[in-house]
């Protein structure tokens, strides 16, 4: 049982290009909340910094910590590795401190099923339409429409996942998404009522995968 003390876990989950990972920072600078940050096999974006947005590392040395059982998830996406270390995240909880993560539905269903007695808060992210969604990923991966469209291919399994979490945000405007989640984790926090309508998201979710 946690102790009133104890931190929080907030996970946000997307598929690829929904927006989950700039919500995470956005919740990080205004909410002071601690970023989990994963370790991983793929190879850095442009401005991407190592052990700030992502630990990277070879696919021996990930595999090492798996043999070693120092993840508390771990799960391959996109032919990648990626996977959330035990010690910091606890250390962190123990203290006070509520931890956000940026993992996807694996890894999500990996630390539920851990059942930790840290309370937990769990967000999925949608776009507002597949059209657009495209035209972001196509955005941030160089305009490489490969890329892209790969991305568009696992974007129908993903979406199906959203049943598995608390709450569905659609981000169709950064900041008002944003505001959203935060909204609703402070709800949380504080047990209070929210405005959060399940019907609505099924009905966007039905558009999306139509």
């Amino acid at each position: 049982m946690s102790s009133r003390e104890d931190g929080i876990m907030i996970i946000l989950s997307s598929p690829s290009g929904a927006g989950k990972t700039t919500i995470t920072k956005l919740l990080s600078d205004s909410e002071n909340y601690t970023i989990s940050v994963s370790h991983t096999t793929r190879k850095p974006r442009e401005n991407e910094v190592n052990a700030k947005d992502y630990f990277f590392v070879d696919e021996e040395e990930f595999k090492l910590l798996v043999q070693n059982d120092e993840f508390l998830e771990h799960a391959r996406v996109f032919n990648n590795f990626y996977g959330t270390t035990k010690t910091p995240v606890i250390n962190s909880l123990e203290k006070g401190k509520n931890v956000i993560f940026d993992i996807d539905w694996q890894g999500t269903k990996q630390i539920k099923e851990k059942n930790l007695k840290y309370k937990l808060i769990t967000f999925f992210i949608l776009p507002p339409s597949k059209k657009v969604l495209f035209e972001r990923l196509s955005n941030r991966d160089m305009k490489d429409k490969l890329i892209a469209e790969e991305r568009m291919r696992q974007f129908g399994k993903d979406v199906l996942h959203w049943v598995d979490y608390d709450y569905v945000v659609i981000n169709d405007d950064l900041n008002s998404c944003y505001k959203e989640v935060n909204k609703i984790i402070k709800s949380e926090i504080n047990n209070t009522s929210n405005t959060y309508n399940v019907d609505i998201i099924k009905k966007h979710v039905n558009q999306l995968i139509d």
